[in-house]
């Protein structure tokens, strides 16, 4: 039998490993994670962490649930992939809950991707197909992210990820965050669409101010435009409602034209989904005009009707809207924090004179696993099955994380 020995990757050996078969573009990653339990990960040395990041807001289940293993071991070893020229039960199965909890009317559908991006991706042709194909202008919010394929990238805001890949996919422009002055003078009847998050995530978990949906709302509409709503980090529960956009203090009441899911759809496994809403945006696409092989795959459905189960049975998106508010109150209590944005489980602490990097260091060496989202914001989204008592773990080692991140940070003449 041919040697199955995997390469080396103890603390001494995988960074050199990861060096020299891992395509540079990413980051160096941080750790070695072995294995996870719920809200809790342990890396190749054995050090435990409670995880308060769950993949960036995907693993809504955390690790090695029970319900989900044993849903995606049953379906892979059942039917693992068919193409797109056959349906699956999962499948469609999946695409029935997300309707339904949408509250998405007749003649809503489901495109499922492989990604967030790709789901952006999809809403971006569909846009390109508003007015008979007559319309290219497409409108996005500063510090938005939308994705990093050549269609989603155009609609992400900042300039680093944009830029070296310029020309990009033409027609897009970006308005101020939160003024609506300035969207209604850039708004007109040659708009196609305008894409935006109900939440920012890498934009720093960014709120936007009461009423600007409800202007993107009437605008679009007022100029045949589509709304699309990405969702791709604020959906499945993590904001406190099944989807961020149907949360009074949130969506206002909004109705899309498209949303866009993925993340925590999947609860680790990759997927994405655009959703319509009515047969008129259902219908911009005809057969032929988009697809993929792997679209609608039978595991990564039922990955994500094992995420549907856990969620009704055991209560977790309102779970996520009291849990997650205890977790902001506590955490703006904490000297050193001056404000603490999101909703739900997706929230983001900003600090005073820190780099939020050296907070998220200090906090990785005391044992939490957190993300850098901004300079000064340092964003947080666990599981949503995390146990009150790891968040206030979390809250009551904070001072002392900040007292670690004001120590290693550098003195004015080191700077």
């Amino acid at each position: 039998m041919a040697d199955q020995t995997q390469p080396q990757t103890t603390a001494t050996g995988w960074r050199t490993a990861h060096e020299h078969s891992i395509l540079p573009a990413i980051g160096r990653p941080q750790l070695l994670l072995d294995h996870g339990r719920g809200a809790h990960v342990w890396d190749s040395d054995g050090k435990e962490y409670i995880d308060l990041l769950a993949g960036i807001a995907v693993n809504a289940l955390g690790h090695a649930h029970p319900d989900y293993v044993a849903a995606v071991s049953h379906q892979v070893a059942t039917l693992a992939q068919i193409s797109n020229y056959f349906a699956s039960e999962p499948q469609i199965h999946l695409a029935t809950r997300i309707l339904e909890h949408a509250k998405a009317p007749e003649g809503s559908a489901v495109y499922f991707a492989n990604s967030g991006s790709e789901a952006n991706e999809t809403a971006l042709k569909m846009s390109r197909r508003v007015a008979g194909g007559t319309r290219t202008k497409v409108i996005a919010v500063e510090g938005s992210f939308h994705g990093r394929t050549m269609g989603s990238l155009a609609l992400t805001s900042n300039p680093k990820y944009r830029e070296p890949f310029t020309p990009g996919v033409p027609g897009v422009v970006f308005v101020p965050f939160g003024d609506i002055a300035a969207l209604e003078a850039e708004i007109d009847d040659t708009t196609a669409a305008m894409f935006i998050e109900p939440i920012q995530g890498e934009g720093g978990v960014r709120n936007h101010p009461q009423g600007y949906l409800t202007a993107a709302r009437e605008l679009t509409r007022a100029h045949g435009a589509l709304l699309v709503l990405d969702e791709v980090q604020t959906g499945m529960g993590r904001c406190g409602a099944w989807f961020a956009h149907q949360h009074p203090l949130i969506g206002e009441g909004v109705v899309p034209d498209i949303m866009t899911l993925a993340k925590g759809l999947g609860g680790g496994l990759p997927i994405g989904a655009t959703v319509t809403f009515g047969s008129e945006v259902t219908n911009l696409l005809v057969p032929g005009q988009h697809g993929s092989t792997y679209s609608g795959n039978p595991v990564v459905t039922a990955a994500g009707n094992a995420v549907f189960d856990v969620f009704e049975r055991d209560g977790l998106v309102g779970r996520a809207e009291a849990v997650g508010q205890e977790f902001a109150d506590a955490l703006a209590k904490v000297d050193g924090v001056v404000a603490v944005s999101g909703a739900g489980l997706l929230r983001a602490f900003e600090v005073a004179d820190l780099d939020s990097h050296d907070v998220v260091d200090a906090a990785l060496a005391t044992g939490y696993i957190t993300n850098a989202v901004t300079p000064s914001k340092v964003r947080l989204a666990p599981p949503l099955i995390i146990d009150d008592a790891d968040l206030m773990a979390f809250v009551d080692d904070l001072p002392g994380i900040l007292a670690a991140a004001q120590k290693s940070a550098p003195t004015p003449t080191e700077a």
